[in-house]
């Protein structure tokens, strides 16, 4: 049996199960869920609904209540500013909590079904870290290891000794990160920033969407994720790099405390997909690619994205 706070951290957390709260979700606010499309199982399970231009976001357990509050607020203030950014639908009290699942509902995006250009991702970051929130807001600080504590304990088709790896690679990295010095002030971070959360529409215009890990604190924890998936993943070309570059006016390769948030993004990536080697041996295999990299960072990273 799952103890309480496994249930808090999503364990268990399943399509199935979310696609139950989704239609009870639904059901509670007037809206059909017949035919509704699962976008997205990651963090949080994503539907878009068939019966309106609504789309359904399922976080994993209660322990995601604080982040879902902060989404529908922060989208809000984003949409108070004209800055492009998914919208809450607004006649609509949420977040709601179904099951212990918090649920919220937001405007569909019609996407064009092209990427967003990294320099167009660059100019939106450059923008948003220019943004001053407002207090009442309460953004926290940006949190570095996110729930990578939690995953590392309840993960389940990882060795003990891969968990005991984790368990000190966490400290080891948590006592790198504060030897250093950041040469930036602190402002609006979106804490998730790559292109498969900026979106085209149907009419060429850019959304940032994915509002959960928004906080105040170093624009550098932004700009590491094009970094690392250039420099360490491969997953970036030099030309989108460089028009990412470009885009917000800052590489940040050029600062010393690179490879340190380079590292901790891989950490986090890694104990990210633990949570979901249930879906399948693919992914299974795919962990266990990134477990066995990890304990030698000169090696080539032959990572899958997920």
């Amino acid at each position: 049996m799952a103890s309480d706070s496994d249930l808090g951290s999503g364990a268990g957390f399943t399509s199935a199960t979310a696609a139950r709260v989704m239609a009870s979700a639904c059901q509670m606010v007037g809206l059909g869920d017949a035919g509704a499309e699962q976008l997205r199982f990651g963090e949080n399970a994503l539907y878009r609904l068939a019966t309106a231009p609504v789309v359904v976001r399922v976080a994993r357990g209660p322990a995601y209540l604080p982040s879902a509050r902060r989404e529908v607020a922060v989208s809000r203030w984003l949409a108070s500013e004209g800055f492009p950014a998914v919208r809450t639908m607004d006649d609509i009290e949420q977040p709601l909590t179904i099951e212990g699942h918090p649920v919220t509902f937001w405007r569909l995006i019609e996407d064009a079904g092209q990427p967003a250009p990294y320099g167009e991702l660059g100019a939106v970051l450059r923008d948003l870290h220019s943004l001053t929130p407002p207090p009442h807001l309460g953004l926290p600080p940006f949190d570095t290891f996110g729930r990578s504590d939690r995953r590392i304990e309840v993960a389940e088709g990882i060795s003990e000794d891969d968990r005991g790896f984790l368990r000190k690679r966490r400290l080891e990295l948590a006592d790198r990160l504060a030897g250093l010095d950041f040469d930036s002030g602190k402002g609006p971070v979106h804490g998730d920033a790559h292109t498969d959360n900026l979106m085209v529409d149907q009419q060429g215009r850019l959304h940032l969407i994915d509002l959960e890990n928004f906080c105040l604190d170093h624009p550098e924890w932004d700009l590491v994720v094009s970094a690392h998936e250039h420099d360490r993943l491969g997953w970036v070309s030099r030309d989108e790099y460089g028009a990412f570059v470009d885009g917000y006016g800052r590489d940040l390769r050029d600062w010393p405390g690179f490879g340190v948030l380079s590292a901790i993004q891989e950490f986090k990536m890694t104990t990210w997909l633990m949570q979901n080697i249930a879906e399948g041996p693919h992914v299974a295999e795919e962990v266990r690619a990134r477990l066995a990299s990890l304990r030698d960072e000169d090696a080539q990273r032959h990572w899958q994205p997920y």
